[in-house]
């Protein structure tokens, strides 16, 4: 059976033979309000917009007083008073399918590549529930994500839900680039939401490059409507998970998860929510774990979710930050302070963590990056008497073999964006680092003319360090 007559045959079996009319009553802010129409909330409509003008689609949002609230799909000019609307009778679709990989799409599936059209691939729909619990299998293969940093110390499963959160400017973009490129996923599906226009095309070209050939990039530019930016997350998602029934194993990238919850704080103000937590509404908090628990692994394949949060403030406690760190299987973390000094990828390994690290990597590998961890703290509680002399050499180990370290591990946590890891790579470095040993084999610096000593003491008995309080 050819694409458009599986289409057709769809669109018969869906179709409602009931006409259902409404008109235009009120268009105040972001929301119409329409008279006498027959609608569900989350259904599509159609809203005659002139007779030089195509007709506007829009979502049903809500009720009040026996009208309808409509929010516009595209833009509000040539709307007016009287105007018919018209419901459809289903919720918004995307189309899905193999040639979609190598594609950019609007929030709608709609091309923006200038490419073949896609009104004749299978359409699928942008809402669906969750895999049931009990039918996902446990995580337990690595994915390679191509970064030291992250494979070593902040280890992802195939099928986990990692969050980045970091601030503006600190290179969550490219950080995602990179990773896309050097995946072991089969299929990258890309969803950029409220970023700049300009930001769109240097992401495809720069810093996707060739991985492109393997991803669905997903668009929804900061100009668009609210509900537009909410749907390019949900037909991200769509995507992903139809690659993922067909048994393929997808990286699904989301930046940002912070944006979405902004658009529906839109969304809900304009409807009469009442605003929560800093301004927030109830439906933020209600939206983000039915999108973010629909990824994850399920009986046929999986999907690996990477979503950014864009911090405000760089406050890691401001409630969108809380809301997803409490959904998501692990987080991390991205410090300007880093990126200022020119550390790229400038992540945080003292406040990243991956819940599912103890399932991922051997016993080995988890004891080296505690020892790692605790010289980069050791580091980082002494910083100051560092910074004006203060120290003395062999008042603290642990502090010495730090010290001793420091450009060995500074130099394996950095990364060019042109030079992907292996897991092996990101493993023997460790190794390396945790027994005294530079990751190119040499000994590491020494201090006041004696070499650290190659191996690090158990992990068991007293440590040193005080409790730290490692926040920036």
């Amino acid at each position: 059976m050819t694409g458009r007559l599986a289409r057709a045959v769809e669109e018969l079996e869906h179709a409602d033979l009931h006409g259902r009319h409404g008109r235009v009553r009120e268009l105040i802010g972001l929301v119409a309000e329409a008279t006498g129409l027959e609608a569900a909330v989350g259904e599509t409509c159609l809203v005659a917009a002139g007779r030089n003008r195509p007709a506007v689609p829009a979502e049903v949002v809500g009720f009040r007083e026996g009208r309808t609230l409509l929010m516009p799909l595209g833009d509000l000019q040539g709307i007016a008073p009287g105007r018919a609307v018209q419901a459809t009778g289903r919720a918004l679709r995307v189309p899905v399918g193999d040639a979609l990989l190598g594609r950019v799409l609007d929030g709608l599936g709609r091309p923006l590549d200038g490419l073949a059209p896609v009104d004749e691939m299978e359409a699928r729909s942008t809402q669906a529930d969750p895999p049931d619990p009990l039918s996902r299998p446990r995580i337990k293969d690595r994915v390679r994500l191509g970064v030291r940093a992250l494979d070593a110390l902040v280890p992802c499963g195939r099928g986990q839900r990692l969050g980045i959160f970091a601030g503006s400017g600190v290179g969550k973009s490219s950080l995602l680039g990179m990773i896309a490129g050097s995946t072991s996923a089969d299929v990258n599906v890309i969803a950029l939401v409220g970023e700049r226009g300009r930001e769109v095309r240097e992401f495809v070209e720069r810093d996707l490059g060739e991985a492109l050939e393997r991803s669905v990039v997903v668009v929804a530019t900061s100009d668009q409507p609210a509900l537009v930016r909410i749907k390019a997350a949900y037909a991200a998602t769509a995507i992903a998970e139809h690659f993922r029934d067909r048994g393929a194993d997808v990286l699904l990238m989301m930046d940002s998860v912070t944006r979405v919850a902004m658009a529906q704080r839109e969304v809900g103000l304009a409807v009469g929510e009442p605003p929560a937590t800093r301004g927030y509404t109830p439906s933020v908090f209600a939206l983000l774990p039915r999108l973010l628990e629909r990824s994850g692994t399920s009986p046929a394949g999986s999907i690996t979710a990477l979503y950014t949060v864009l911090v405000d403030g760089d406050d890691m406690n401001e409630p969108i930050a809380d809301a997803a760190r409490s959904i998501l299987d692990g987080h991390v973390v991205l410090s300007r302070r880093l990126a200022h000094a020119g550390h790229y990828p400038a992540i945080d390994v003292l406040q990243s963590v991956s819940r599912l690290q103890g399932e991922l990597a051997s016993r080995e590998v988890q004891d080296a990056g505690i020892v790692v961890r605790r010289q980069l703290a050791a580091l980082r509680d002494k910083e100051d008497l560092l910074a004006i002399g203060a120290y003395q050499s062999g008042a603290d180990p642990v502090l010495d073999r730090a010290l001793a370290q420091r450009d060995a591990i500074d130099a394996f946590l950095c990364q060019r964006v042109d030079a992907p890891s292996t897991l092996e790579d990101a493993d023997e470095g460790l190794l390396a680092l945790a027994c005294g040993v530079a990751p190119d084999g040499a000994p590491t610096a020494s201090i006041a003319g004696t070499t650290a000593p190659p191996v690090v003491p158990a992990l068991t008995g007293p440590v040193a360090l005080p409790p730290l309080g490692l926040s920036l």
